[in-house]
């Protein structure tokens, strides 16, 4: 299933880790780790923010996707599910 995984870090926990480099390197495995179809990184709310759209294929991958995330930045997550718009066309058809 398509996910939108948003992941908010803690302001200090990752001024920290750009002060010792880390962040590059943990944004990185999280990417090679999570392989999205696309990767988006912003502010949101006053917070760094990465929006990561990527293919679930079983809800035991959540842990696995977040935890780095939160044990080193202190991350809000949240994952949602989404549709491109082919899935949506797919979905409103079965409507008729």
């Amino acid at each position: 299933m398509r996910m939108l995984l948003k992941a908010s870090f803690d302001t200090e926990k990752s001024n920290e880790a750009i002060r010792n480099g880390t962040l590059t390197k943990l944004m990185q495995e999280s990417v090679e780790q999570i392989k999205p179809e696309a990767a988006y990184f912003t502010a949101d709310h006053g917070k760094r923010t990465a929006f990561l759209v990527f293919d679930m294929q079983d809800s035991s991958q959540m842990p696995v996707f977040a935890e780095p995330l939160f044990v080193n930045l202190d991350a809000e997550i949240t994952y949602t599910p989404v549709m491109n718009l082919e899935d949506l066309q797919k979905g409103l058809s079965q409507l008729r």
